[in-house]
């Protein structure tokens, strides 16, 4: 079962039951993803590290060409 049809079972015994309806799926992905970021600088400032955004060195070794001799 997807997400999706979970989400619809619960909307319709929801409304079965005279209960709030339950949040659509993936409304809170980004503030969740934003708080899992948070946490890692803060954490990393706890280690005595520098609060950077964890992923611009992932993204720089990804992206990085070397330059031709």
């Amino acid at each position: 079962m997807t997400a999706i049809e979970q989400y619809l079972i619960d909307t319709w015994r929801a409304s079965q039951h005279g209960d709030p309806m339950p949040p659509p799926p993936g409304r809170d992905d980004a503030a969740v993803l934003r708080e899992v970021r948070s946490d890692q600088q803060f954490r990393a400032v706890l280690d005595g590290g520098e609060a950077r955004h964890p992923w611009r060195a992932a993204l720089r070794r990804m992206f990085h060409r070397p330059r031709p001799c």
